[in-house]
């Protein structure tokens, strides 16, 4: 067979030959087969299980050998295959003398049978006691109770692991990954501990064999071949026994191997090295080399044998042993010898929301307390990914050794947003309203909406609460500082990937809207900029149908993304005013006063598609007059809307952003014809000083 045949690449040879093995095997038991080919095939096996020994020597998990309880089924088959083929051969020319079923039976068979059969069968007897009662048993338990005990953990396995791509720990891919080796595990102990069912019928099978083998040459030997009963008894106990210590030897083997890999513990190394590592240890040598050489003093014991095994004791626990690198010191060494190569990989920043943690705060993401911050970042992006319709990327957690021990810093795409201070042992009481009796505690402020506040003991809580505070644990704090955050930066975390990902889901539903969206009239990254526009007003895309529509509407009038932001806010105007003033109550807004309207349009069209069309002096006279006006509103907590002509709307929002953060700026045409307005206030009643040119 030439090498391309036998090429693992080659698909057509995989393909072919292990439909041909089987064929073979069933040959094997259903066609006489000649002395000479039983060798062969005898031979075949024991390398077989020699090679299949060997690798689960060598492996440093099971998953290294995930084939294994396939590679045990064949090998099972072959070996009863050839159990078949030489009984027929055994029991038809027996007779003919020990070398009737081939050299290798008659080897093994006068190897241990010698010149006592008797003690042969009992040898034999011994063996098999041994494969079935001791290694067959023991594998077979182990592989019962390692699938048991992989399946009940693959549920809390797949969770940490979300849990771990949830904190931004690894990646999607990584998550994949690992999501597919605990599949595969469980899989893999599930198919061992059918397969060690097969070693322990291959093992019963061989007592049978044996069996029918003694019996029937006996019988046929006596019967049909005038041979007398001692002579049968020469030929056809060799041959029985011969035959079955050659394929119990194979079995046996294969038994240790599958004992092998399921008692396989840890992945650092292989077997070899994981023994030498664990035995080698100095200290435990010495008791054994002190309990030797006692046991050598005792009359009778042979000291010549003992006394060098007890210097050996000694000499392993004196030894020194070389000092071995910690997984941390090989990895920093590895960097120190490689400190000159640099991967696109150390530059760039997979994730484009992190929170970087004080050690201090470690214990609010370790496992072994539940991992509150982790539970919480999930639910802020679970809350917030349905609040403004598209999925926001994962937050990576990690600690900062350069931080103050209880400090947090947000960062997005590199920018830190916030930070403050957290406590994990501690719970922060806000004052929400009237205190009736302060509580004692470390003085701070609500790092989401700086109301006063302070970190007080657990066991004051009740206290606190009835006392008016609101009472919230760390992850809480830190959690709803990510979502201000998140939920104001927003437009930050969409890039073009998402919008591509979003525009796929509507195709499914919207086919024919999506076709004609994109990229017949506008392009990914113009849509995507539209996006980021509503986004930064604090306006959900979670509706991207409505979306399309006015965008595929709008699309002829113009291509820019700031215009086409501003044309297509009426077909989302229903939804904003119910964001604000629910289904059936009335707008709350505050208007503009006519004359200072006209000087804010004259600015704009004076500056056209300027950021910040507005002079400074009416800058000022504009901000305090929007504060004069909405104080009252701002003091009593209501939700009201600023309400202008289109023209001014969007540069009144950036003018007024930092001044009244989440207050919305809407166009006449934004609002609904069906929905009633209650003008609560108008900013400049009075019409303010001249400005100048604007």
């Amino acid at each position: 067979m030439s090498a391309l045949a036998l090429d693992p690449r080659n698909w057509s040879a995989r393909t072919t030959l292990l439909p041909a093995a089987i064929l073979i095997l069933v040959a094997l038991m259903v066609v006489p087969l000649p002395a000479i080919l039983l060798d062969l095939f005898f031979i075949t096996n024991i390398a077989v299980a020699l090679i299949v020994l060997m690798v689960a020597i060598n492996i440093r998990q099971p998953l290294d050998f995930s084939a294994f309880p396939t590679v045990l089924l064949y090998a099972t088959l072959l070996r009863l295959a050839l159990n078949v083929a030489s009984t027929r051969v055994v029991l038809v020319h027996g007779h003919e003398g020990t070398s009737a079923a081939g050299h290798v039976i008659e080897a093994f068979g006068t190897f241990l049978v010698g010149g006592d059969y008797v003690v042969g069968l009992f040898v034999f007897a011994v063996l098999m006691i041994i494969n079935i009662v001791v290694i067959t048993k023991g594998a077979g338990r182990v592989s019962e109770v390692a699938a048991r005990f992989t399946l009940d953990a693959l549920p809390g396995k797949q969770m940490a692991i979300d849990a771990d791509l949830n904190a931004g720990q690894i990646t999607a891919d990584e998550a994949r990954a690992r999501r597919l080796e605990v599949t595969t595990e469980a899989d893999f102990h599930g198919a061992m501990d059918g397969s060690s069912k097969f070693v322990k019928g291959d093992a019963v099978a061989g007592v049978l064999i044996l069996a029918i083998n003694i019996i029937g040459g006996l019988i046929l030997g006596t019967v049909s071949h005038d041979l007398s009963l001692a002579d049968a008894a020469k030929t056809y106990l060799l041959l029985a026994v011969g035959d079955g210590l050659v394929a119990q030897v194979p079995a046996l083997l294969l038994s240790i191997a599958a004992a092998m890999v399921v008692t396989r513990v840890g992945k650092e190394t292989d077997l070899a090295g994981q023994v030498g590592l664990q035995l080698g240890q100095t200290a435990p040598w010495l008791p054994v080399g002190i309990i030797l050489g006692l046991l050598g003093l005792l009359p009778g014991m042979p000291l010549l044998i003992i006394a060098p095994a007890a210097g050996f004791a000694f000499w392993l626990a004196l030894k020194k042993r070389p000092a071995t690198e910690t997984p941390t010191e090989a990895a920093a060494a590895e960097a120190a010898r490689d400190d000159t190569s640099i991967e696109w990989a150390d530059v760039a920043e997979s994730a484009p929301a992190s929170i970087d943690i004080g050690f201090g705060l470690v214990p609010l993401v370790e496992e072994a307390r539940g991992a509150p911050m982790m539970a919480r970042i999930t639910a802020v992006r679970r809350q917030l990914s349905k609040n403004l319709g598209f999925v926001l990327p994962q937050v990576r957690v990690r600690d900062d050794l350069a931080l103050p021990p209880f400090r947090y810093r947000i960062t997005l795409a590199g920018v830190v947003v916030g930070e403050d201070e957290a406590y994990p042992d501690d719970v922060l009481a806000i004052e929400a309203g009237p205190i009736s009796t302060p509580i004692p505690g470390r003085e701070a402020a609500d790092p989401a909406f700086g109301i006063p506040a302070r970190w007080i003991d657990p066991a004051e809580a009740d206290l606190a609460e009835a006392a008016g505070y609101t009472v919230v644990d760390p992850a809480a704090v830190v959690g709803t500082h990510l979502n201000q955050l998140l939920a104001a930066h927003a437009h930050r975390l969409l890039g073009q990937d998402e919008v591509q990902a979003l525009l796929d889901t509507l195709a499914e539903t919207a086919p024919a809207l999506a076709a004609a969206l994109t990229p017949k009239l506008l392009s990914v990254a113009v849509v995507t900029q539209v996006l980021q526009r509503l986004l930064e007003e604090g306006i959900s895309i979670r509706d991207l149908r409505s979306i399309a529509s006015a965008l595929v509407s709008m699309a002829p009038k113009s291509q820019e993304p700031a215009e086409l932001a501003e044309l297509i806010r009426p077909a989302l105007g229903a939804a904003m005013v119910q964001e604000l003033a629910g289904v059936k109550a009335a707008l709350a807004a505050v208007a503009l006063d006519p004359g200072l309207e006209t000087l804010l349009v004259q600015a704009v069209r004076a500056n056209p598609g300027a950021a910040h069309p507005f002079d400074p002096a009416l800058v000022t006279r504009v901000a305090e007059a929007v504060a004069a006006a909405t104080r009252t509103l701002v003091n009593e907590g209501r939700r009201f809307a600023i309400v202008t002509v289109p023209q001014v709307r969007r540069p009144l929002w950036q003018l007024l952003r930092a001044r009244l953060p989440g207050v919305p700026v809407l166009a006449f045409p934004d609002i609904p014809d069906d929905r009633d307005v209650e003008v609560l206030a108008v900013i400049g009643a009075a019409q303010p000083a001249p400005t100048g040119d604007a």
